[in-house]
């Protein structure tokens, strides 16, 4: 999280390091930013066992509720990507001020309430988060043509998480957790995703925003490499068989990159703006790779002091994701601007790197208040 927040903030500055950034759409090749969401998704799968393995709750109960999470996430998805198409001469509200008040009405709606005495609180301001999203519903205002209100065109950052966790969770909980059903999971997605990049699933293409994969697998396959990887990771532990994890992560990873480059000029090259198998394989390994590594740092090493300042991103994460918008938002009601110095080059990547920190600290703060988001 901690990385999202960063590249995202200095993905507009220019004159910064090009590897910090995405690469052109039409590029062949990957940098930092192209591997951020990729490894979100992984985190994402790695964290399915441990959290499935903690509810006590029956098996359709906890299909329930990966369902609601996961619907939830496609909700937010789906609302925040109307930002896009926003018409904001012919609205009510400036495009900032719409931004800021949905993520108002989100945190009222969806923050944790558990430790609250008073549940009649509770429900009073869930009440008034969903009338303000009834009212930004009404004043919404498009420019794309003959779709004047709220409509789906991407599912978005947390749409896509949503559907990625839908599938991993799905299927670990229903197979209980047998690595080999999570193994051929992870394999089917990325020959999915194999198949879509060479053409062979066009056909099904009218469904994919709505249902099925919402995409061409890549990223339901990076969710099951994580639980691969996790499930591997717990079997290592059990059998004291660390050493042959470490083999076994180092040789997957160097197989995955070889696999990468060799598939990527029949596939459409290393691509995250196409999703293409190349650049799935790669990241794939990449964080592997570095799951490797703080497995040695913070379980071999026993060294966790060194994460305490961004720890907050990992425990909040949903929070940490909406706080930069509200600032975003903020800023576009203003005729506030940051001075030149940190707008451009080094000075610009310093700002990043404070603005993240910044963030992080504030979600710390909200977290001793007992704030935060949970779906």
């Amino acid at each position: 999280m901690f990385l999202m927040i960063f590249v995202n903030d200095i993905e507009d500055i220019p004159n910064t390091p090009q590897w910090l950034h995405h690469v052109a759409d039409d590029a062949d090749g990957i940098g930092l930013a192209d591997v951020i969401f990729p490894a979100f998704l992984f985190i994402v799968g790695l964290s399915i066992p441990i959290a499935l393995q903690n509810r006590s709750a029956g098996k359709w109960s906890t299909a329930s509720h990966i369902i609601k999470r996961s619907a939830i996430l496609m909700f937010w998805g789906f609302w925040f990507t109307n930002l896009e198409t926003y018409d904001e001469e012919n609205a009510m509200l400036q495009l900032g001020a719409w931004q800021c008040l949905s993520i108002v009405a989100m945190f009222m709606i969806f923050v944790d309430y558990s430790r609250l005495k008073w549940v009649w609180i509770k429900y009073t301001l869930q009440c008034f988060g969903v009338i303000l999203l009834v009212f930004l519903a009404i004043v919404y205002k498009s420019i794309d043509e003959g779709q004047p209100w709220l409509h789906f065109t991407w599912w978005g950052i947390l749409g896509l998480i949503g559907w990625s966790y839908l599938y991993g969770a799905l299927i670990y909980h229903f197979s209980e957790g047998k690595l080999w059903v999570q193994i051929s999971a992870w394999v089917f997605f990325i020959l999915y995703n194999m198949l879509a990049s060479l053409g062979y699933t066009d056909f099904m293409y009218p469904s994919y925003p709505f249902v099925w994969l919402a995409g061409n697998g890549a990223m339901q396959a990076f969710t099951m490499a994580g639980i691969v990887v996790a499930g591997f990771y717990s079997y290592a532990l059990a059998g004291n068989k660390i050493g042959r994890f470490n083999i076994a992560i180092l040789i997957g990873t160097v197989l995955l990159g070889v696999f990468g480059f060799m598939i990527s000029d029949s596939t459409g090259g290393v691509s995250k703006a196409s999703e293409t198998p190349g650049w799935v394989a790669i990241c794939t390994g990449i964080c592997a790779l570095a799951y490797l590594g703080f497995v040695f740092i913070v379980d071999v090493k026993n060294n966790y002091n060194w994460v305490k300042p961004i720890e907050a991103a990992g425990i909040a994460t949903l929070t940490c994701f909406m706080l930069p918008d509200i600032f975003y938002g903020w800023l576009q009601t203003t005729d506030l601007d940051y001075p030149d110095l940190i707008k451009d080059g080094a000075g610009g990547v310093i700002r990043g790197l404070v603005f993240t920190f910044l963030i992080i600290c504030i979600a710390k703060l909200l977290l001793k208040a007992k704030v935060r988001l949970k779906i």
